[in-house]
């Protein structure tokens, strides 16, 4: 299959982000080159193009993706400018110049999948869940409190991503049996799903992407929650008042794994939402933000419990 390459001349500090932020726009691989070599290589779901020896300054990363040559890349390449545009009002994306090289054969479908391999997440508790993509044999030498079945279609959808990690990690550790979750951009439903697991009895996710009604119960079928109680809502709870009223209030848990631009406007909604000392998990937050969506967190009335770091990113867990 015919495959174009675009290649975006960044910044180390926006790569991982600028990755991340592609796959939502559907790209059908991602590289990245950089001067170094990420310590989270093999733990990461997004595919790092790794080569012994280059020439790419320190300050300067390259983020490649690829299109099927059959695609409408106008169309891609617009929303990817629109992308690098609204980055860069919260990180340092560089140059920011995208170059377009020779079509490439190769068949993305399958050859990622080199990149992708069953990982496990330590919760503090001692407990551990382990998540395993269906090409691959677990390793049942090894015991888990959670075995989780994941096909990553993003990088935000697997569960591997720093941020889904952290977030993930807060759930384990607040929700209480039989909780309720509201899951704003559930994308693939990770998330929610993982609420489930650790116990909760209902979740309603939100999402703008029509995509995300196939991979959310993919992935819950592919892991016994086809009887969930579990709904999907597609708008934008931040203006659509449809979406609000379906919404409604009282959840336990509030948590929302996207971008500062979004979490600002959204926060101020949260208390509302909530009920009274329940916990709201926020993260997508790159370090050099966090002070800043600190204080909309705090201002919006929100008691801000835990602070937890991984690599350059940070998640938030408040109280209402």
């Amino acid at each position: 299959m015919q495959y174009n390459k675009f290649t975006i001349k960044t910044t180390p500090e926006a790569e991982d982000i600028i990755s991340a932020e592609l796959a939502e726009i559907g790209v059908d691989g991602v590289e990245i080159e950089d001067a170094g070599i990420p310590e989270e290589i093999e733990n990461s779901a997004i595919f790092y193009d790794e080569l012994p020896e280059n020439n790419i300054d320190a300050d300067t990363a390259y983020v490649s993706f690829y299109l099927e040559a059959s695609k409408d890349k106008n169309k891609v390449l617009s929303e990817v400018h629109e992308l690098l545009k609204r980055l860069s009002e919260f990180v340092n994306i560089g140059d920011g110049g995208i170059s377009v090289n020779a079509t490439e054969d190769k068949d993305w479908i399958n050859n990622w999948k080199e990149f992708f391999h069953q990982f496990s997440i330590d919760f503090d508790d001692g407990k551990k869940a382990r998540f395993t993509p269906s090409w691959e044999k677990r390793d049942d030498n090894s015991s888990y409190d959670w075995e989780i079945n994941i096909d990553p279609g993003t990088a935000f959808g697997t569960g591997a991503h720093h941020t889904t990690r952290l977030c993930i990690k807060a759930l384990e550790k607040y929700l209480k049996k039989g909780d309720s979750i509201l899951d704003i951009g559930t994308g693939s439903g990770i998330l929610s799903l993982m609420a489930f697991k650790f116990g909760a009895s209902r979740a309603i996710g939100t999402d703008l992407d029509e995509g995300s009604k196939t991979a959310v119960w993919d992935n819950f079928n592919a892991n016994g929650l086809s009887d969930a109680n579990f709904e999907l809502i597609l708008g934008n709870i931040l203006d659509d008042s449809t979406v609000q009223k379906h919404v409604g209030s009282g959840y336990d848990i509030v948590v929302a794994n996207i971008l500062p631009d979004v979490l600002e406007p959204l926060t101020p909604m949260v208390p509302s939402i909530l009920k009274e000392h329940g916990i709201y998990i926020t993260s997508g937050i790159i370090d050099d933000k966090a002070d800043y969506v600190r204080s909309f967190i705090e201002k919006a009335g929100l008691k801000i419990l835990e602070r937890h770091d991984d690599g350059e990113w940070v998640c938030y867990v408040s109280e209402a």
